[in-house]
């Protein structure tokens, strides 16, 4: 069994700073880097709570889902209800629709992702599946489709109700799913206004609710939420040299607050660790030798992206070892196991990858097959 060292170059920052415990001011947090799926930091992350517009999120997906699908499109129209009018007028978050409107999907998104409008969600709710009941019906099988299995989605706005409640790491999973996802539709949620030219007045122009989208910290999303029941919430991600992170908090006392502490998780995610890219499903991962094949080398692959955060001034002891029996005998195939890729923190196997082909290598014929027996048995060359 052969074994290969594969140095990672990275660059380590030292602090001289004394390690504290770091604490989140809200009722419930977490942290994750989206690259390599590590969760950062969590504050009892599975507590229960209302989700407030954050349910927003979901109700989105659901319309992306269907124009990836080809089931619906941005510029589809929708008429609006009284049932959904009624939200405008009633001290909610709105879009200012009217009824009898006819609004495209595209403009009822932007005004759910942007102005938070309620008035919104119950229109796309009603235009998709005939009722904001039997969209939420939907809303939920697809949370419990993503992994989202403590969550349970009674309207599409997120407004006061016992029955529409999450947590903060289904509101990730969410979030996650979001980002990776519908990237192309994703660039809603960076938008700081959204301007609706309503029927009957003047043209209304509302800014995004996300206060971290007003901060040079790279923040490109996600959601906010208000309920008093709840206090204020906050999904969020950043982007920053290549590096993205999630945060969800609920249970901030202020709007300050929340913007606040929202920003100081995600410098803490920024600026204690570092993700290191082992393997990119874009590149060969390492050309592996043949014995007796038509091609000397054989190019390898994994089967995803693989990923590390590590805590800054550690990633030292972070180290990959490929194992392999070398050389290979061909002929081989296509994904067939040659190897296998362990990573270690320290001394401590902490992961393990199959190595595989990525191509097929064909045996050579019986007399070159000859020729390099005697060149081995002779001169041990390979």
């Amino acid at each position: 069994m052969k074994q290969l060292f594969i140095f990672l170059f990275i660059l380590i920052f030292f602090t001289n700073s004394k390690a504290t415990e770091f604490n989140v001011e809200a009722k419930t947090a977490i942290l994750q880097d989206y690259l390599s799926g590590e969760i950062l930091y969590e504050k009892d992350a599975d507590m229960s709570i209302y989700p407030a517009s954050m349910t927003k999120i979901m109700t989105s997906i659901i319309a992306f889902d269907l124009i990836k699908k080809g089931q619906l499109s941005l510029d589809e129209k929708f008429l609006v209800s009284e049932n959904a009018w009624r939200l405008a007028n009633a001290g909610y978050s709105s879009m200012f629709i009217m009824v009898g409107d006819e609004v495209t999907v595209e403009n009822l998104l932007r005004g759910i992702i942007v102005a938070s409008g309620n008035d919104a969600c119950v229109t796309l709710a009603e235009g998709i599946a005939g009722s904001e009941e039997e969209f939420a019906v939907m809303m939920t099988s697809k949370a419990q489709e993503i992994g989202m299995y403590n969550t349970n989605f009674s309207n599409a706005s997120g407004i006061n109700d016992p029955d529409n409640y999450s947590t903060a790491r289904d509101i990730l999973i969410m979030s996650d799913y979001l980002i990776r996802n519908f990237p192309e539709f994703y660039k809603y949620f960076a938008e700081k206004e959204f301007t609706w030219d309503r029927t009957g007045g003047d043209p209304i122009k509302q800014g995004n609710r996300n206060p971290l989208l007003y901060k040079n910290i790279g923040a490109d999303g996600i959601k906010t939420g208000y309920l008093a029941v709840e206090k204020y919430s906050l999904a969020s991600s950043v982007v920053r040299k290549g590096r993205r992170l999630i945060a969800v908090g609920s249970g901030f006392n202020s709007k300050t607050s929340r913007s606040k502490q929202s920003a100081r998780l995600l410098t803490y995610g920024l600026t204690n660790f570092d993700t290191v890219e082992i393997y990119n499903n874009q590149e060969s991962f390492h050309d592996l030798e043949v014995w007796l094949g038509k091609k000397n080398t054989v190019k390898t692959h994994l089967t995803q992206n693989v990923y590390k955060t590590i805590k800054k001034a550690r990633l030292r002891n972070l180290k990959v070892i490929l194992n392999y029996d070398a050389p290979i005998k061909a002929p081989i195939e296509k994904d067939q196991k040659v190897g296998e890729v362990k990573i270690f923190y320290k001394d401590d196997l902490i992961e393990t990858f199959d190595l595989l082909a990525s191509e097929n290598i064909d045996e050579v014929n019986k007399f070159t097959k000859l020729i390099r027996s005697i060149n081995f048995l002779i001169w041990g060359d390979v």
